[in-house]
């Protein structure tokens, strides 16, 4: 089955993945940047989410405190990878089976949609509480997640007007 607009579901999932890791990257660069303008570390919120998730599923997660933490590191890191290229595909899924909403529509869902997916888990297991942030909080925050969006929407779009060429 082929929607209207360039592709089925399973083609949309595929092509929404792929757009969805191009957002993430497009977020990494923009988190990446302000970290060097501002001189600022990175997050620990990803790596203290997978530990609270550990220790609520109570699946512990193996190693010396050495390698433990670097799993835990690598595991925050994946889990926004996961994150992005989910969004992708969940949005390549619904253009795959005819949703057609215009542009703007569509980078403010995957803007909201990556927001939810990242701050979401994080809100839920008491790593972060959104209605204490400041100003500059809410910025640091929402400006990498237009960036994903933004770029998600180009190759989705892209993909689905056939700009973008994809193996068959």
């Amino acid at each position: 089955m082929t929607a209207r607009n360039g592709f089925g579901p399973a083609h949309g999932v595929l092509c929404g993945a792929a757009a969805g890791a191009a957002g993430t990257t497009a977020l990494n660069t923009v988190g990446y940047l302000d970290m060097l303008l501002r001189g600022r570390g990175p997050s620990s919120a990803p790596a203290t989410t997978v530990e609270r998730l550990s220790e609520t599923a109570h699946v512990p997660i193996p190693g010396d405190a050495d390698a433990r933490h670097n799993r835990i590191s690598s595991l925050g890191a994946l889990t926004g990878i996961v994150a992005g290229a989910g969004m992708g595909a969940t949005l390549g899924l619904a253009l795959g089976c005819g949703w057609r909403p215009a542009t703007v529509v569509l980078t403010a869902t995957a803007t909201v949609g990556a927001l939810i997916g990242t701050n979401g888990p994080m809100t839920v297991l008491r790593v972060t509480d959104p209605r204490t942030w400041s100003r500059s909080d809410w910025i640091s925050d929402i400006v990498p997640h237009v960036a994903y969006a933004l770029v998600t929407t180009a190759v989705l779009t892209g993909l689905r007007a056939g700009r973008v060429r994809t193996p068959r």
